[in-house]
């Protein structure tokens, strides 16, 4: 396997992650009405605990 081949499967899983992560944050930004709707856990508004397992961990999800 060449170099390229590898840099090509990291490129791909880093935009693989960033677009799982940012559809993350628009399910969480929706209205918890909307996200029970369609089956989505209720994101905690305002906690800080949430914001900092969030900070230390990545993705609450």
């Amino acid at each position: 396997m060449s170099m390229f081949e590898s840099l090509g499967r990291v490129g791909a899983a880093i935009k693989h992650a960033h677009n799982r992560n940012r559809s993350v944050r628009a399910l969480n930004s929706l209205p918890p009405e909307i996200q029970k709707d369609i089956g989505w856990s209720v994101s905690p508004r305002n906690d800080p605990q949430v914001t900092l397992s969030a900070l230390l961990l990545g993705s609450a999800r």
